[in-house]
């Protein structure tokens, strides 16, 4: 992983300037640095209107009683996404620009969803996630079935 991330690194920026000086050639430096100032602000946008959708519903989900994963996954692409878009690049602003699109995001949920589950870490029951591995609540307790078989509950 740590070898993808360096990778990444690497190879993103060097991208990033191929891209701006081929497309600074072709429509010029001004009309370059007006697209990619155009492209954050749009981006600030959608961020500001998507995130809006997305803490509403992570709000029902919480008032029905339900885990909101899926909520907090899209907050997390969105806020991925905000990042990127922010990012001075063509490169960087059409990954952000795709972190947008809902059926992208439901899609990659999905890859990563079958990764975690080929891995043997859980498996999708009904559209549940369950761990295979065994559960552990660590805390501390009180034994109280003694007191109230003596009916010490009561006067204490």
């Amino acid at each position: 992983m740590a070898g993808w991330i360096f990778l990444a690194m690497l190879a993103i920026p060097f991208l990033e300037v191929v891209v701006f000086i081929e497309v600074g050639s072709r429509i010029g430096l001004p009309a370059t640095l007006a697209v990619i100032i155009l492209t954050a602000v749009i981006g600030t946008t959608l961020l500001r209107i998507q995130g809006l959708g997305v803490l509403n519903r992570v709000r029902a989900s919480l008032a029905r009683g339900e885990m909101p994963v899926d909520e907090v996954f899209d907050g997390l692409c969105l806020m991925i996404a905000g990042i990127v878009l922010l990012t001075p690049g063509f490169v960087t602003d059409a990954i952000g620009a795709l972190l947008f699109v809902p059926a992208v995001r439901r899609l990659l949920r999905w890859w990563i969803a079958r990764r975690i589950v080929v891995s043997g870490v859980v498996r999708v029951e009904g559209g549940v996630v369950r761990s295979d591995g065994p559960v552990q609540i660590e805390g501390e307790y009180t034994d109280v079935s003694d007191r109230e078989k003596n009916g010490k509950e009561a006067s204490e």
